[in-house]
């Protein structure tokens, strides 16, 4: 018998939601076979089964949240168990497993159950978590929790006058939607990307700049060997791999953006994992180039290519949406010029880059047109001043404009 169990799809995440499966109880299923959905925080995923043998009992159904490391499942040799419908709290896997070892330790002098993201929101805001009542399962502390906790700190004081009481207004009730409408709930990947931007708003001190860069020369480069890319490599080279390239050179001699602020402390990353946005149908997920300094440009191009078709067909692993340190966003095919977008926490820095076009511009006092595209950084002004943003982004528009990197 062997346990299937709910994986942990990124740093922080402490639970998941089954939001399908793809087999019924004694249905034969094959290792690697895509076996149920989940949904985190960070990423909607299917995830493909353990081993191969019969899908023995499922113990977690269709729209419950459990924490990280419950038995969802079980796989083996035959039914050992027929359930129409799954138990409302999910059983935990017995204490001598070592595939699934208990979702959290009993509170302790130490302080309640929660998990790092928590501790680190209490941690910024000042939040006592003993004063917190815990709505997750076991009492165990939430970051909704947190977040509520956030408001109602800020809900503003009702002071009483100190002569003649004033009447409250009457409530107002909330006017019913008018015309043709169709209303509908919000995914769970809705949900949490909207947490996850509103917890970065409140987080990080954000500030943009804007660059204008001249890419002619990568235009020209990657118009000369897309095809022999496609045609050689199977790789379709996209202008990602380029911006890859020059922000991680940049980011070595500017190090403080490739950081995150933990408490009082900086925490300066000395591997260069790059995230790089993708746009889903409904959401939005941020695979992570590993140690993208170390790749060739070929090798760049080839993860960006691999990575953005696995997360369409949702098929990234845990690790490959964890431990990025800085952000690609791009908008730009869709028309965008620019944009100012929001810190993917716990980062300091995120890069949009809009859509390149032809522009008449001045060279050497003559008019010429040239492939230009607007590049803006938002960066967390806690820890990195504007001259320093400025001077990053110089950088980077120097490595783009002076492009010479043989890329085959």
């Amino acid at each position: 018998m062997t346990d299937v169990i709910m994986p942990q799809m990124g740093e922080s995440i402490a639970e998941g939601t089954v939001t399908k499966w793809h087999k019924k109880v004694g249905d034969r299923v094959e290792r690697d076979e895509p076996l149920f959905e989940i949904s985190t925080d960070k990423v909607d995923t299917e995830i493909p089964s353990p081993v191969s043998g019969i899908l023995s009992e499922i113990r977690v159904g269709e729209g419950q949240t459990v924490p990280v490391n419950t038995v969802v499942g079980v796989i083996g040799d035959k039914v050992t168990k027929v359930t129409g419908t799954p138990p409302a709290v999910p059983r935990q896997a017995p204490s001598p497993s070592p595939a699934a070892p208990p979702a959290a330790a009993p509170p302790t002098e130490r302080g309640p159950r929660s998990s790092p993201l928590v501790r680190k929101m209490a941690r910024e805001h000042a939040i006592d978590l003993l004063k917190l009542s815990g709505s997750g399962q076991g009492g165990r502390i939430t970051k909704q929790d947190v977040l509520k906790q956030l408001e109602s700190q800020r809900a503003p004081a009702v002071s009483t006058p100190s002569k003649a009481p004033v009447k409250a207004p009457a409530a107002v009730a909330a006017a019913p939607p008018q015309g043709r409408i169709e209303i509908a709930p919000m995914s769970g990947i809705r949900k949490s990307i909207a947490e996850h931007m509103m917890l970065s708003r409140r987080t990080s001190a954000h500030v943009t700049t804007v660059f204008e860069a001249d890419v002619s020369r990568i235009v020209q480069a990657r118009e000369s060997l897309r095809r022999r890319f496609e045609k050689e490599d199977g790789v379709k080279l996209t202008y990602t791999p380029f911006f890859i390239r020059a922000v991680t050179s940049a980011l070595k001699s500017f190090p403080a953006l490739n950081a995150s602020i933990e408490g009082d402390r900086i925490l300066y990353r000395k591997d260069y994992n790059i995230g790089v946005a993708v746009a889903l149908e409904g959401g939005l997920i941020v695979p992570v180039v590993h140690h993208a300094d170390e790749k060739s440009f070929l090798g760049l191009a080839r993860a960006v290519s691999d990575l953005a078709e696995r997360a369409r067909g949702k098929k990234l692993k845990p690790e490959e949406v964890q431990g990025g340190t800085f952000t690609l966003t791009n908008p730009g095919p869709y028309g965008s010029l620019f944009g100012t977008p929001i810190i993917n926490q716990p980062q300091v820095a995120i890069l949009g880059v809009g859509g390149i076009h032809k522009r008449p511009v001045v060279v050497n006092d003559a008019i010429a047109v040239r492939s230009m595209v607007y590049l803006a950084l938002s960066f967390d002004h806690r820890l990195v001043d504007g001259a320093l943003a400025d001077q990053f982004m110089a950088d980077v528009k120097r490595r783009l404009e002076g492009w010479d990197e043989k890329i085959l």
